[in-house]
């Protein structure tokens, strides 16, 4: 992710759910993304003009929203954070699915790049 943005977690969740509705529906409009994430319509409009203003996502009241290439590569990150640790929690820590989709969640926001860089690897020698 890029040094300059500072995304928060509730950012970081929008564009894994756009990427998830492009991939699956083509195209994300902001009714799915409520949906998606369980809120009003309402406060989607402005965490949208959000990520527009940081040039993630293409963005018009009312249009489609789609993930920039800058978007896509900050929403794939997120998403391979998310599959890694919900993996572990679900193999190796053998917790429930909903638990480990849960926690998943959580850990992919908390922790920064380097930080997973090393677990990841950490994770994958000790499990030759």
């Amino acid at each position: 992710m890029p040094k300059s943005l500072n995304l928060s977690e509730s950012l970081e969740d929008y564009l894994e759910v756009i990427l998830e509705l492009q991939e699956n529906k083509t195209v994300a409009r902001s009714k799915d993304i409520a949906e998606r994430l369980d809120i009003k319509r309402g406060s989607v409009t402005g965490m949208l003009k959000k990520l527009e203003k940081n040039g993630l996502i293409n963005y018009e009241p009312y249009g489609f929203v789609t993930l920039t290439p800058e978007g896509k590569k900050i929403a794939k990150e997120i998403e391979k954070r998310h599959l890694f640790f919900k993996t572990f929690f679900l193999d190796i820590l053998k917790l429930d699915e909903e638990t480990a989709e849960k926690t998943a969640c959580q850990m992919e926001h908390a922790m920064d790049q380097k930080t997973f860089s090393k677990f990841k690897t950490f994770i994958e020698n000790a499990s030759k």
